[in-house]
């Protein structure tokens, strides 16, 4: 359905018959031309329609970004364990080094205090 736009043929074909049209030629114009603006006019429901559309991809976008920060927090989540796996790795690794070098230190200062 579509709706009309206030166009005044009656006018529009007075006018071109007053600048040297012919009637005919005159209605054929304001014909056509009621027809391309009507044709080119969005109607109530064309906005009800892309309101509609818009909508739906509103939801799917949220949707999807829902997703991707489900997966983003995944992922996050294994980062930060593999980080906690390693930083607990080199921490076993420098006590493990610093009482070695405290046994080093022991014996040398052993070695000294005998001289």
């Amino acid at each position: 359905m579509t709706e009309a736009i206030a166009f005044d043929t009656h006018r529009f074909v007075k006018r071109l018959t007053e600048s040297g049209f012919t009637e005919r030629q005159a209605e054929t114009l304001a014909e056509e031309h009621v027809a391309l603006l009507n044709a080119n006019l969005a109607t109530k429901a064309d906005a009800a329609a892309l309101k509609t559309d818009i909508a739906q991809v509103e939801a799917t976008l949220k949707a999807d970004i829902a997703q991707v920060e489900a997966a983003l927090k995944a992922d996050i989540a294994q980062v930060e364990a593999a980080l906690k796996t390693e930083i607990a790795q080199v921490e076993a690794a420098l006590k493990t080094d610093i009482a070695q070098v405290g046994a080093r230190i022991e014996a040398v200062k052993a070695d000294l205090l005998k001289w």
